[in-house]
């Protein structure tokens, strides 16, 4: 469960500092229905603020919602699009729920604002004393950059040494500190040793680490879940079986939206991804993989094991050869000129990043292996778009040459259409227990966990992950009180 104890006395210094820089907090329940919950005083606000501002008021900008627009706007139906079967090759719907549209150009932004709020509004952590750390592969801490500074916090971002250049440009504008561990997204440890040597020589620190803390778990569950479900039902003609939910593990926070979907629909599965150049799950973790943003060699323990029907791995070069075909002018060309795809079809996968290509991948696999038809449907996550990786398609130009028609050929031809249903794995109970047992090398062994805590998870979730759902309200209670007595709405 999330500790929501309360510091009187670092509550009361964090309203104060909400109130003299304007700071309203959005309930989650804003955050998942943000048409009908959010102040009339916030939504007259909104339009004359971008997306990107460093505004509080984007704070209630952290929803799957947002109409779909860089500057102003208010919010709409859940932003998704679905793919069309001349590109996937199955006859299943593919729906993709786009993350372009949240501040910072990512969901991150809300996994981060899980893990920090339920802190600043008990007074757990100090606003005025306290930095705020992000341990990241690349995204979170953007977020979390981010939303400190919307909540006039410090912030301290961690990412790897090897990450894209935008990250690093972005961050060096918005974070406190930066600091670039070694590696690339799969040196997920040496980020932890990073983390843990701050926690030992920073007392002016605290750490908000996305692969344990369970706000992640929150927001995903309430958030995301629901903007999938609806989604779902929002879809035109026939198709009305959930057939299930394929995402990549990361910090594991998505997959708590297949709690929630799983609880909505019974026969749906949950599906987890993996780079196959690192494939943990499958095989226990070694290697090192291109697939930004998801790490790699641990299981989070934010992710409910038990509660996951599928492990699927994708090989990083289908993920990298599509960034190029989908976003080169041959490329682009080829998609609709020869496999008959329409224009609007075409521009929309810009807003897949590379583990949005990665998610997409596993959606068709997924759909491939239990041989979906046209009344399925199955839904995955775009966590960013390709403005986040544009200095990685010149490096790959400067590697391989001008991208030609003949490379889009191959391309579209070997890893898209010929994608197969290698390297799944259906996990039995035997299975999914093993895949939870991993959590102890990293979690009991070094970072402090305990193995009672560990059963907890497999034998009583609800003592662990139904009950981080539960407190929700409470935690909404608790931004609702915090609002109140800084007297800004």
């Amino acid at each position: 469960m999330i500790n929501l104890a309360i510091n009187e006395k670092s509550l009361t210094s964090n309203i104060r500092k909400a109130r003299e820089n304007n700071v309203i907090i959005p309930t989650f329940k804003q955050m998942y229905d943000p048409v009908r919950y959010v102040p009339d005083k916030i939504k007259a606000l909104l339009p004359s603020v971008g997306l990107w501002d460093v505004n509080p008021l984007n704070l209630f900008r952290i929803c799957w919602k947002n109409e779909p627009r860089i500057n102003g706007g208010l919010y709409g139906k859940p932003n998704f699009i679905e793919l069309p079967s001349s590109l996937t090759g199955v006859s299943a719907r593919i729906i993709c729920m786009v993350g372009k549209y949240f501040p910072t150009g990512c969901h991150k932004v809300g996994a981060s604002f899980g893990c920090l709020v339920p802190r600043l509004v008990t007074g757990q952590f100090d606003s005025a004393s306290t930095k705020a750390v992000w341990p990241s592969t690349g995204n979170y801490c953007r977020g979390g950059a981010f939303n400190s500074k919307l909540l006039a916090c410090e912030s301290v971002a961690i990412l790897p040494a090897g990450m894209s250049r935008e990250r690093f440009d972005w961050l060096s504008e918005i974070a406190g500190e930066v600091i670039a561990t070694p590696g690339s997204e799969s040196n997920v440890k040496e980020i932890f040793d990073k983390t843990n040597e701050i926690r030992a020589t920073r007392e002016d620190c605290m750490i908000f680490n996305q692969f344990d803390e369970m706000g992640n778990y929150m927001w995903h569950y309430n958030v995301t879940g629901r903007a999938i479900a609806e989604a779902f039902e929002g879809l035109q003609g026939d198709s009305k079986n959930f057939a299930g939910v394929c995402l990549s593990s990361g910090s594991a926070g998505s997959m708590a939206s297949g709690d929630y979907l799983r609880q909505k629909f019974p026969f749906g599965k949950v599906a987890v991804g993996e780079a196959l150049q690192s494939p943990t799950i499958l095989n226990n973790g070694f290697g090192s993989h291109r697939i930004e943003g998801i790490g790699d060699k641990h299981i989070p323990w934010v992710h409910n094991v038990r509660n996951t029907d599928m492990a699927i791995a994708v090989d990083d070069e289908d993920a990298i050869a599509l960034l190029r075909l989908f976003n080169e002018p041959a490329g682009k060309a080829y998609l609709m000129s020869e496999a008959g795809i329409k224009p609007a079809d075409v521009g929309a996968l810009a807003l897949m990043g590379i583990s949005g290509i990665t998610n997409m991948l596993m959606a068709i696999k997924f759909a491939k292996y239990y041989e979906l038809t046209e009344r399925d449907v199955v839904a995955t996550v775009l966590t960013d778009s390709v403005e986040m990786y544009m200095s990685r398609l010149e490096e790959l130009t400067a590697e391989r040459g001008e991208y030609t028609h003949t490379n889009a050929a191959v391309d579209f031809a070997a890893h898209l259409q010929g994608i197969r249903t290698d390297n799944m794995l259906e996990l039995t109970y035997t299975e999914r227990k093993r895949v939870h047992n991993l959590k102890y090398y990293t979690w009991v062994e070094q970072q402090g966990k305990t193995a009672e805590e560990l059963d907890d998870q497999w034998y009583r979730q609800d003592k662990t992950f139904e009950a981080v759902q539960a407190q929700t309200e409470e935690v909404d209670d608790l931004i609702d009180f915090f609002n109140k007595q800084a007297g800004l709405i």
